[in-house]
């Protein structure tokens, strides 16, 4: 059984969905970044970096940290959405996630949705980038139907909870027809819309 602590966060659905994807039985362990308890001592053994999503196979006995590395676990363990064959495509496309989409868009989130006014010059950086950034997927996804080919994989599972928060990026998803179909292909998929809902709120997919 594996067992998920997390919060509910796009890194934290990441694996949530994965984890309904490849139907693995889990039980979600909540941790509550508001106050701070991923700073506590018995969390920061699992997860060096005080982050979450963790989660511990208790079958194997091992735990693992960071949702990139969580992601290509599950992948290897499950057999499921991280072909053999394709591992050297999907590996660039999460790693972009990893390293780029995801920071960018999170800073984006801080100063253009939590703290606007703050800063001038971060809001108009971090929009400028997320704009780059739903280009540059749109460019992909215009001529892919998934990030890593044909194939839906762990890179389009990292990836799509962080373009289900548009509304926060005011960016216009309809405007990017290839990322918009991709967001909503995905969308529809009955894993992805009980892992979005990862503690169980009533949380519906943001629609295009």
């Amino acid at each position: 059984m594996i067992e998920l602590l997390t919060a509910d966060t796009p890194n934290g659905k990441k694996i949530s969905i994965m984890l309904e994807e490849i139907k693995f039985d889990y039980k979600v362990t909540k941790i509550n970044i508001l106050k701070d308890e991923q700073f506590k001592p018995e969390f920061k053994k699992l997860s060096p970096f005080s982050k979450i999503p963790v989660i511990i196979d208790h079958d194997k006995k091992i735990s693992l940290f960071e949702s990139g590395a969580i992601l290509i676990y599950l992948g290897e363990k499950s057999g499921k959405f991280y072909d053999k064959n394709q591992r050297t495509t999907i590996n660039q496309w999460l790693m972009g996630q990893m390293a780029y989409i995801g920071p960018m868009l999170g800073q984006h989130h801080q100063f253009h949705h939590y703290n606007p006014g703050k800063s001038e010059f971060g809001e108009s950086r971090y929009f400028k980038i997320s704009e780059r950034i739903y280009k540059e997927l749109d460019e992909r996804l215009s001529q892919s139907e998934f990030l890593a080919g044909k194939d839906y994989t762990i890179a389009d599972i990292a990836t799509f909870p962080w373009i289900a928060r548009h509304e926060w990026h005011d960016i216009g998803l309809k405007k990017f027809k290839g990322l918009a179909r991709w967001y909503k292909e995905i969308s529809e998929r009955e894993a992805v819309q009980i892992g979005y809902d990862l503690l169980n709120k009533g949380e519906k997919i943001p629609e295009v």
